[in-house]
């Protein structure tokens, strides 16, 4: 019999990894919070897969909702045709978004939804005698996935410079990373952080003006930032983007891949900071991660040019509103009403935070953040300075030590240095304080050995 390891070495090419004679660790089992490797060891879930697994792994009822589609009918695009799942689901969504958010579009996945929306911009504006309007405006260090048009949108240089030249017109402005924000926003009071919200708002003005209002076609924006390890909106801010786009007739696109279905508490978080986007992207939750889909979903205004000239949107994917998947996703949405699990969100958030925050009296953390289930761990050299490690001292750090200790001592979550060194946090939404407690533990052993290997 083959060696599964050997095996790996020589044919599984595995995706953002670089690939070395090491041992490859291979999860083989999940229940709960807990995942399990090929032998019985067990680790805590602190990144639900990878922001996905909402529900919990081990879920029958999500499994038999597969299998049981499957049999009645496995497979059928949605081109020109429709099944029930996908009625089913689309009205669901769209009873769950905010506003008129009433169009949904499927795909598989989240670097898919970013495209569509992308492309649907672009489309709208021709459609209503505006074809001058295809520019993207998005934030530096924001990360908005992989295909050609959502790699381009994305902020990260490292990331897009092996895939260039990439697709043109997109730019950059300030993310809402308080704790890097400019020295005039360092008081540490409400009205520092509002006013730093106010300030980053406004460089999309300022972007929009320099760019030419006649020409940007979309504004897109995370709730709460991932790369760079969890940057939430300040106060105002989003209601701010909002005036910004309705004023240059621009598009705001909230790309909740990972923020929405109760990462942060609420079915989209775009309800949670009180603003009215245009579109909105999603994956990710919506199944648990028990099947693959995505979406977009858009306003009644964007569809009416489709509606009223009976041009089609020239765009779609094979597997989007897969029937199996829709099944999937309307169980795990059960799943989300009968146990409340946003509820759980709302009422753990603080007791998360509180239990993170206890880190801040060691050496290497500069900074806790984030919202609901969703946070971030900044590491730096000097908690006075804020000073951080250069690239030699983050190899050293995250991908030397911190990434596989934090492994060995049963915490699957991510180390990374999309921007300063931080550790990522999201596990799923069934935890409580005792996970909480777990995670804190584990996450103190290893960081109070990492300053050995600096």
């Amino acid at each position: 019999m083959n060696d599964p390891q050997q095996v790996a070495h020589d044919h599984l090419w595995m995706h953002f990894t670089r690939h070395t004679d090491a041992e490859i660790p291979t999860i083989e089992r999940g229940e709960g919070a807990y995942i399990y490797d090929t032998a019985g060891r067990q680790y805590l879930d602190g990144l639900s897969g990878l922001f996905v697994v909402q529900a919990g792994h081990g879920r029958a009822e999500l499994a038999e909702a597969a299998a049981k589609q499957a049999e009645k009918l496995a497979y059928f695009p949605i081109w020109s045709y429709a099944h029930p799942g996908a009625i089913d689901l689309a009205g669901r969504v769209a009873e769950y978004a905010p506003g008129d958010l009433n169009r949904v579009f499927f795909t598989t996945g989240g670097g898919e939804a970013v495209e569509t929306a992308w492309k649907l911009a672009k489309n709208y504006f021709k459609l209503v005698g505006k074809p001058g309007k295809h520019k993207v405006v998005s934030r530096a260090i924001a990360y908005h996935g992989t295909p050609q048009g959502a790699l381009s949108i994305t902020g990260l240089p490292g990331m897009k410079a092996p895939f260039e030249p990439l697709v043109p017109s997109t730019f950059r402005v300030p993310n809402t990373n308080l704790y890097r924000a400019p020295d005039q926003f360092q008081g540490g009071t409400p009205a520092d952080e509002e006013a730093f919200g106010l300030w980053a708002a406004d460089r999309i003005a300022e972007a929009i003006e320099f760019e030419g209002p006649d020409t940007v076609a979309a504004v897109f924006l995370e709730p709460v930032q991932n790369a760079g390890g969890c940057f939430p909106p300040p106060p105002g801010y989003f209601q701010r983007v909002r005036e910004i786009c309705d004023e240059y007739d621009v598009l705001l696109v909230s790309d909740e891949v990972i923020c929405a279905f109760g990462r942060l508490g609420h079915m989209f978080a775009a309800d949670r900071y009180e603003y009215q986007p245009d579109m909105i992207t999603f994956a990710k939750g919506l199944t648990s991660g028990y099947s693959p889909l995505g979406g977009m979903i858009a306003t009644d205004r964007l569809f009416e040019p489709f509606k009223n000239t009976g041009e089609s949107f020239l765009h779609g994917y094979t597997f989007g509103g897969h029937p199996v998947s829709t099944a999937v996703a309307m169980a795990n949405l059960d799943i989300f009403e009968r146990e409340k699990l946003n509820q759980n969100v709302l009422e753990n958030e603080d007791a998360f935070r509180a239990t993170l925050e206890k880190l801040l009296d060691l050496p290497l953390v500069g900074d806790v953040r984030g919202d609901g289930y969703f946070y971030g761990i900044e590491m730096v050299k000097d908690k006075a300075t804020k000073e951080t490690f250069n690239d030699a001292e983050c190899e050293r750090l995250l991908r030397g030590f911190l990434s596989k200790a934090l492994f060995e001592a049963g915490l699957y979550c991510r180390a990374d240095d999309r921007g300063d060194p931080v550790v990522q946090l999201a596990p799923p939404l069934i935890c409580e304080q005792e996970h909480f407690d777990e995670i804190e533990a584990k996450l103190r052993t290893v960081l109070t050995e990492a300053e050995n290997h600096l």
